[in-house]
């Protein structure tokens, strides 16, 4: 028995869906400690979005370390963040003319999201958050209060309140919403914030529309509330621009930014947060022990590079029709299958938990490392590094759909 097994929490998950132990990673393959080599379509989770050790974000921490950088530096300024944010600024806010603060907090996904539920409940005086069918945010008791996942929310062990779910993608929820909300004797008072993902990554790779998510979006202001974006697992590039909502036309109060904003895998989060709503801020009252991690900050600068001209998102636009292409024939040829997404995002929707297991261990089994995701695992999702060579792509493509077809041919 290993010492995984003899000593770690039963709480594990992944390595019960890749049991082997992995030794060495470079850009979008993992090799076990046998020698065996793996095409990294899962990138830890959507954290990898510049593959296993970026030679540039390496070579950047590495001549950090031997500097005698600060590692550590709660919230306190440093050169290291001062570099991070000036870039920031000057490659991703200022093109957008986002005037928004940044907000430094724990290094997690769902640190921001409870940092963005507590100034949006202080900035509005309102308590309700309303958040949507087949969200995720996170693990921690707010964050997870928006999550709608019924395996999550039961390890709460309290009840998980002040946040109301509803009809994602769905226009003619909001009008209802809207006509309640306008209704004294409606029993519905509106909320503090609407927090919603683009593209719901967890819950199912669901992609949002820009007329719903525009609607929404007149809908928080309508009524004074928030609208809060949660763009941790489909940000930072993922969708073909460095927010997935670049090309929505919208204007969120607050976006919640981590996984792959920490460009190696470094951990980091970070708020995206309108001045008029940072300023409920008092010193000290959302802290982190971990907000100064310089060597994010220091990899993350490095990651910012990568969108000071056009070559990586056009790179990404033609490896997602690649993606995309592969997978059209596998909906021709089942008619229980479903490929959804965005640039270098998709889903392929199996419509079977069982099945999508299947997919997943057979794909495991041939070199490939790949999720499931969605309401009882139905869906096979794909997040592969932005930056994977189109070789490792095609091949690991070929693997997925080879092992689908055999999978989906066998339960037919």
């Amino acid at each position: 028995m290993s010492i995984f097994e003899q000593r770690e929490s039963n709480i594990r998950a992944y390595c019960r869906v890749y049991p082997v132990v992995f030794d060495k990673a470079v850009n979008a393959r993992q090799t076990d400690e046998s020698g065996k080599q793996y095409i990294d379509f899962f990138a830890g989770a959507g954290v990898l979005n510049f593959g296993h050790n970026n030679p540039r974000m390496k070579k950047a921490m590495i001549n950090y370390l031997e500097s005698d950088g600060v590692t550590h530096s709660l919230d306190m300024h440093t050169t290291a963040k001062r570099a991070f944010m000036e870039r920031f600024v000057k490659t991703i806010l200022e093109p957008r003319n986002m005037d928004h603060k940044m907000q430094f907090m724990g290094p997690t996904g769902t640190n921001s999201v409870e940092a963005a539920l507590k100034i949006a409940r202080r900035a509005t005086g309102r308590q309700e958050i309303a958040a949507f069918t087949h969200g995720f945010h996170g693990m921690t008791l707010g964050a997870l209060a928006c999550t709608a996942n019924a395996y999550f929310r039961g390890a709460a062990g309290v009840p998980l309140n002040h946040v109301s779910h509803h009809k994602f993608g769905c226009t003619e929820h909001l009008k209802q919403l809207a006509t309640y909300y306008a209704d004294a004797s409606s029993g519905f008072s509106p909320p503090a914030a609407f927090l919603v993902e683009t593209i719901q990554a967890e819950g199912g790779v669901n992609v949002a529309s820009k007329e719903w998510l525009q609607a929404l979006a007149k809908l928080a202001k309508d009524v004074g509330a928030l609208l809060i974006i949660d763009d941790i697992q489909v940000g930072c590039g993922r969708t073909g621009s460095y927010f997935s909502f670049d090309d929505m036309g919208l204007d969120p109060d607050i976006v919640c930014l981590a996984k792959g904003v920490g460009g190696m895998g470094t951990p980091m989060a970070l708020n995206l947060v309108k001045p008029e709503i940072d300023k409920h801020w008092s010193p000290g009252e959302h802290t982190g022990t971990f907000r100064g991690q310089s060597l994010s900050f220091v990899a993350g600068s490095e990651a910012l590079g990568y969108f000071e001209d056009s070559e990586l998102m056009t790179e990404v636009a033609h490896k997602a029709a690649l993606m995309a292409g592969a997978l059209t024939p596998l909906e021709k040829n089942f008619k229980a299958v479903t490929v959804r997404g965005k640039g270098m995002i998709l889903g392929l929707d199996v419509v079977s938990g069982e099945q999508a297991k299947a997919i997943v261990d057979s794909c495991f089994a041939d070199g490939l490392l790949i999720a499931s995701c969605g309401t009882g695992g139905r869906v096979v999702k794909l997040i592969p590094p932005l930056t994977i060579p189109h070789d490792d792509l095609q091949q690991g493509l070929d693997i997925l759909v080879r092992n689908t077809s055999k999978v989906m041919e066998a339960t037919a």
